[in-house]
């Protein structure tokens, strides 16, 4: 699924590499807020089950080892910060390595098993994004520290940033467990997770944030692990729950047209990951892929 995400978001953003051409750069900085598809290596460094430190991931990395990252070599930011011209690797927020210009060039708060709602990282063990945004705060009195207030200023209100998150809170806490079915229906939900998605650009923008993108789910019942996990008969995707992902990424549409309006001097941006990831699923071959329905391993 990761190599779907990574195409379609490719396709959308680079009309040519800008890191390869040395061109300047199109923003300053890169920074990264969300779950598994966009953690380059932050779950290395927490007490989680949730890792990819280990064979078979990062087969196709350029170092051919497993980073953190949940695929078999790069990932979305990754990708975005090469086509951008701004680095090769988005490094993970919390390795202990990092320099000052890796810092100044940015990273990626994500972690794998998060989500905007607390309660989907109580059992995983995984950074909320409420803590990734806690993160970006000592991000912040780092890079003023190491660069002065206006240089970090100039870095954060050019950085593109991106958040991917909700589709594990949909998963773990309505359609696998119970836990949030007891207090809302599906349209309930939903409007809490849109109001922790405002919420959470409303504070990066009081923080700086100025360059914002926010990704819609992917058809969530299509995901090979849900397919098996509900007994699909066929292994066919799931009928009404992908009609409720689309009724998410239509209100989180509307809310990415509808926030500007109250933040002056802002551009956000609506990632479309369900039609891309759809159109792949349906039509594998015209994307060089053979198995849309089954997990790799």
């Amino acid at each position: 699924m990761n190599h779907i995400l990574i195409f379609f978001s490719i396709i959308l953003f680079s009309g040519k590499n800008c890191y390869a051409s040395k061109t300047p750069p199109a923003y300053p900085a890169i920074l990264i807020f969300g779950d598994l598809t966009v953690d380059t290596g932050n779950n290395n460094f927490i007490r989680t089950a949730l890792k990819s430190d280990h064979f078979p991931y990062g087969q196709e990395f350029p170092s051919c080892t497993a980073t953190g990252r949940f695929s078999n070599g790069l990932l979305v930011p990754d990708l975005l910060a090469s086509s951008f011209g701004i680095k090769e690797f988005v490094p993970p927020y919390l390795d202990p390595s990092l320099s000052v210009d890796e810092l100044r060039t940015g990273v990626s708060f994500a972690s794998a098993g998060s989500g905007v709602d607390d309660l989907t990282t109580l059992t995983s063990g995984a950074i909320p994004v409420s803590v990734q945004l806690g993160y970006f705060k000592s991000y912040k009195e780092v890079l003023v520290n190491a660069v002065r207030e206006e240089e970090a200023n100039k870095i954060i209100n050019g950085a593109f940033v991106m958040i991917a998150a909700g589709a594990n809170d949909m998963i773990f806490n309505f359609y696998d467990t119970p836990a949030r079915r007891f207090l809302f229906n599906i349209t309930g939900y939903h409007d809490f997770l849109l109001e922790k998605q405002e919420s959470l650009v409303k504070e990066l923008y009081d923080l700086g944030c100025r360059i914002l993108a926010v990704s819609g789910m992917a058809p969530l019942r299509c995901i090979p692990f849900q397919i098996t996990v509900k007994h699909s008969k066929g292994r066919k995707c799931l009928k009404h729950e992908i009609t409720e992902t689309e009724m998410y990424n239509s209100k989180l549409k509307k809310l990415s047209q509808t926030l500007p309006a109250s933040l002056p001097g802002r551009r956000i941006t609506y990632l479309d990951n369900y039609n891309p990831v759809m159109d792949m699923i349906k039509n594998p071959q015209n994307y060089g892929l053979v198995e849309t329905n089954k997990g790799c391993c």
